[in-house]
């Protein structure tokens, strides 16, 4: 049995919307940031850094959504989330690493500012920007890197779950997701999808 430690709105869905996918065997726990439970000595025994998500496996604990989404694909290949192709595969991870360490941290600039910066003129010029850096990380999404209708072509694979989870992002972030009609079509489509639909359902029950 998997456990995956989440927050709601958070890139934590992804990797909920790949367990689900999977048909894999999980339980979930919600880790309240209002009251900054994810700092908690508890929760930091788990994973020090302090973040979500963290998934829970018999063999030991994985953070990083690229990580668990890798992991989670290969433990169930039947599922086929994941090329079995070598370079097909590094294509998919370069993918969600894009996501992971461009788009979420530009993202991440609009409420952790003081990650990086300690004036408050610093956190209104990053807040300013979210625009036009996540417009600019989604056009070239748009572009150059969603193949369509999925990510990887014809074929479903976790990065779509990932993509998914960011596009939820837009509208907070000032982009219109109107201007971006393959990435609005793939939001369409994964929100039609049964697994999707399950964990949605989960995540206000």
């Amino acid at each position: 049995m998997l456990k995956l430690y989440f927050a709601p709105g958070t890139c934590a869905l992804a990797s909920h919307i790949a367990l689900a996918e999977a048909g894999a065997p999980y339980t979930t726990e919600k880790i309240d940031f209002k009251t900054n439970q994810q700092n908690s000595p508890e929760y930091l025994k788990i994973n020090p850094k302090g973040r979500v998500p963290t998934l829970v496996t018999d063999r030991g604990v994985l953070t990083e959504t690229p990580a668990m989404l890798a992991y989670i694909a290969q433990t169930f290949p039947q599922a086929k989330l994941a090329p079995d192709d070598a370079f097909e595969f590094a294509t998919l991870q370069a993918f969600n690493s894009y996501l992971c360490s461009t788009v979420h941290i530009c993202h991440a600039h609009k409420m952790r500012g003081a990650r990086w910066a300690t004036q408050e003129t610093s956190f209104a010029d990053m807040k300013a920007m979210i625009p036009k850096t996540m417009g600019a990380c989604f056009n070239l999404i748009e572009r150059d890197m969603l193949k369509g209708p999925w990510v990887m072509g014809e074929n479903y694979t976790v990065g779509d779950a990932y993509l998914y989870t960011l596009t939820l992002w837009l509208d907070g972030d000032g982009v219109d997701i109107a201007t971006l009609p393959k990435v609005k079509a793939h939001r369409a489509a994964m929100e039609s999808r049964p697994a999707v639909q399950k964990v949605l359902a989960e995540l206000k029950a």
